[in-house]
């Protein structure tokens, strides 16, 4: 009875290491569309009166040549606080890459949303990539939302 019992409980830790696997693999690298470009918020690091963010950049199938978004730092109020351009390229094709940039003159706790407002140049080896903002999803691991 006790072997049985044994093989029953290591057969349950088995499954549940399984049905884990495939969260633990997402919460790693953020997926994106075959043609897309996933974007996660992952950090954001006080630097004096500037913030440093860290995205991380999950691709599909294409390679980025160019890819420059066009973010909206909102404050806790709602307000517009900060527009910056930030050129996020290259992104290699089925990659996971950070990207890190500083924002200057807003500390990172006077963040309360970011949005991706637009891709300003989008190119892959085939060429311009039009609507490219319609490719990108987002996501973040912060109390900060990124959104499009």
């Amino acid at each position: 009875m006790t072997s049985r019992r044994q093989s029953v409980s290591a057969l349950f830790a088995l499954l549940l290491a399984f049905s884990a696997a495939p969260a633990l693999a997402e919460a790693a690298a953020p997926a994106a569309a075959p043609n897309g470009v996933s974007l996660e918020l992952n950090t954001l690091e006080p630097r004096g009166q500037n913030c440093a963010v860290n995205m991380v950049f999950g691709t599909g199938d294409d390679a980025y040549q160019s890819f420059k978004l066009d973010l909206v730092f909102f404050g806790t109020d709602g307000a517009i606080r900060k527009r910056l351009a930030v050129d996020a390229a290259p992104l290699r094709a089925r990659k996971t890459s950070v990207k890190a940039f500083e924002v200057s003159g807003l500390a990172c706790d006077a963040i309360g949303s970011v949005l991706v407002n637009d891709v300003l140049d989008c190119r892959t080896e085939a060429g311009a990539v039009a609507d490219c903002i319609d490719r990108v999803e987002t996501r973040s691991r912060l109390p900060v939302a990124l959104m499009r």
